[in-house]
């Protein structure tokens, strides 16, 4: 696999600095039972790095520690870490909000029959992937019957209570786009999906979040090797939106790696881009504290104008409607 970061720096991204700190991003590990084009984080079947309690009990105290409210998780899929529901339950006894990055398939996984259960005894927000409403691009995308599979576990979740108005269990979608070039509108994408999805299948959610394809890891590669690269990177800067710098994710967001150590985003940590202190030490989740980042600056490179290109990007989707 090629890698972009050279292509990435340096850059003319305008210099950001954080914000005070409101939600912990944990990459639980890197395995998946998929291997999707689209995937930043490079997951897959094959890979090993998997988070230990030892760092998931650190990432409890960082909580406790600095009052932390939202803990969100990633991966891979973060519900193969074995010790996934011991983080969730714990979080919320400290009174977090919890959301799950859940890829609809890891619901039909053998020793994930009760997940959807789980979720809801302890109001889980689930924000789940799915790249299209058509089967054909799904497929495309993530692999044969990944579609269908996803279908199935919406309707789980449905049958749980997930998605509905009139109650506090949230599902909402994610939309990538299937090649290179940036997501629609979110808001008229979001009337398509409830309408396609309703109509042939009976499904309902909360929200679509529209997230732009970041130019690293796998995508960044399949650039390269299809000679897009540079356009997709023109596609970005043409498109930058100075109103959207103000509300990057990364401003009040923290990314903590399998291992513990601390990021910008998520997009930093697969680029091995990381939080380092005054003496060029990486900064670990066992030390983190609030004032330690107040204001510190942001590490950007190129990738960032994926996060500030029209709509805007993050991992709640468009910044500005």
């Amino acid at each position: 696999m090629r890698d972009t970061l050279e292509k990435l720096l340096p850059t003319d991204f305008p210099s950001i600095s954080r914000k005070p700190l409101e939600t912990l991003q944990v990459n639980l590990g890197y395995k998946c039972n998929q291997q999707c084009l689209h995937c930043h984080v490079n997951a897959s079947p094959k890979r090993k790095e998997m988070m230990s309690l030892d760092t998931i009990e650190a990432i409890l105290k960082a909580i406790k520690k600095l009052n932390i409210k939202k803990l969100d998780l990633t991966g891979g899929a973060p519900e193969l870490n074995p010790h996934f529901r011991y983080l969730v339950e714990q979080a919320k006894n400290l009174s977090v909000h919890v959301m799950d990055r859940c890829n609809l398939t890891i619901l039909s996984e053998p020793g994930q029959e009760d997940l959807a259960d789980f979720f809801v005894a302890k109001n889980v927000e689930v924000i789940a992937s799915l790249p299209c409403y058509t089967e054909d691009n799904v497929d495309n995308q993530r692999g044969k019957g990944v579609y269908q599979d996803s279908i199935k576990g919406l309707k789980i979740l449905n049958e749980a209570g997930y998605g509905k108005q009139d109650n506090t269990l949230l599902l909402n979608l994610v939309y990538n786009p299937g090649g290179a070039f940036l997501p629609p509108s979110q808001q008229a994408l979001q009337q398509d999906y409830k309408e396609k999805l309703l109509n042939e299948h009976g499904i309902v959610f909360n929200s679509l979040y529209t997230i732009t394809n970041m130019p690293i890891k796998r995508f960044g590669s399949t650039l390269l090797s299809s000679g897009k690269f540079k356009d997709y990177m023109q596609l970005l800067k043409n498109a930058y939106q100075d109103q959207n710098l103000s509300t990057v994710m990364c401003r009040t967001m923290v990314s903590v790696d399998w291992q513990g150590y601390l990021y910008d985003c998520d997009f930093n940590q697969m680029l091995n881009l990381p939080i380092k202190d005054n003496h060029n030490l990486k900064l670990h989740v066992n030390t983190l504290e609030q004032q330690t980042l107040n204001d510190m600056p942001i590490y950007i490179a190129d990738h960032c104008y994926g996060c500030t290109a029209g709509q805007g990007s993050s991992c709640g989707g468009a910044l500005i409607d």
